[in-house]
């Protein structure tokens, strides 16, 4: 695999320190005794940092944490080659809690700290210090409390005035916000699941031909690739001339926890190498589906990975 020349900008407001409790089984309501504990880096830039380090990819990490408790991001950090860039603010990152039982896992996110304005303004300028003509720049996840809706929206213009592209992947009114600017102002790409696209198009979308409807109103905008994650049905790919919906057979998975952020890792990849359409849709749901039995900002093998990508399943939807 021949690693691409620029390396991939990974960006996370507001990251946090994922607790993962494992259970035998959840009964709200009840004591449990836990079987297990471990503490993650995370944050969907930085899970999506740590697979793509995994992958070969040089990858720059920036965003805002809390020097308080950065220590297990320094550690991931160097232990992967990824460039750290994030700006430290006086304080604590957030603790996020996932409980994994048997069925299924159960996520508690809390907020994210409340940064002081002249410490978010220096975490946002060094963002947008980074990233030149052709670098890809992902934007992942929620925003910290007090941070305005239009904060992507922001950094995406910023970026796309110097022809960066950039992948997006939140929901809620910053994904709104993102997708009401003007055209050249939008992302490269976007990676909503079914739920986040419906909300963003206020309308239920049950069937697959209603997801490329909603997703074609996003390509009529100006955004060059919809990927809609669908969970164990795999993902619909849209972009103008192509239709495509990839899955590979479901898998009993150790945790379900970073599936999503590993889709958007492979989908940035593909981006990053030039890889057609297809392609992209292979490594997107190969990462996906390798993140299922990893724990934290880890991917599988990068041959197993391969392997995965080989098997995808690729059906044209037009």
């Amino acid at each position: 695999m021949n690693t691409p020349q620029l390396p991939v900008v990974t960006v996370t407001f507001n990251p946090a320190i994922d607790e993962t409790i494992t259970l035998d089984a959840l009964h709200p309501g009840t004591v449990h005794r836990a079987q297990a504990v471990r503490f993650d880096p995370g944050g969907k830039g930085v899970i999506v940092a740590g697979c793509l380090a995994d992958w070969g990819q040089r990858v720059v990490a920036t965003g805002l944490l809390g020097k308080d408790n950065d220590a297990p991001f320094t550690e991931l950090f160097a232990a992967k080659g990824i460039e750290d860039r994030f700006c430290r603010f006086s304080g604590l990152t957030r603790v996020n809690v996932k409980l994994v039982d048997r069925r299924d896992t159960t996520d508690i996110n809390l907020p994210g700290a409340d940064v002081a304005p002249e410490q978010r303004q220096r975490g946002l300028d060094a963002v947008l210090e980074l990233g030149s003509t052709g670098t890809v720049v992902v934007l992942a996840g929620s925003l910290p409390a007090h941070f305005p809706d239009d904060t992507y929206a922001h950094c995406i213009a910023a970026f796309a005035a110097r022809q960066v592209r950039v992948v997006l992947d939140t929901s809620g009114p910053p994904l709104a916000a993102a997708l009401q600017a003007a055209a050249g102002a939008l992302p490269y790409a976007v990676k909503p699941n079914r739920s986040e696209l419906a909300a963003w198009a206020g309308r239920r979308l049950p069937t697959r031909a209603d997801l490329v409807s909603a997703a074609r109103d996003l390509l009529a905008r100006g955004v060059a690739l919809v990927a809609v994650s669908l969970g164990s049905e795999g993902a619909v790919f849209v972009t103008r001339d192509t239709v495509l919906h990839a899955r590979l057979p479901a898998m009993r998975p150790t945790s379900t926890v970073g599936a999503g952020d590993a889709m958007v890792a492979g989908i940035v990849a593909g981006i990053n190498s030039g890889a057609s359409i297809e392609d992209v849709a292979r490594l997107g749901t190969a990462f996906a589906h390798s993140k299922l039995g990893q724990i934290g900002a880890n991917l599988g093998d990068p041959a197993q990975v391969r392997s995965h990508a080989a098997h995808v399943v690729i059906e044209r939807l037009n």
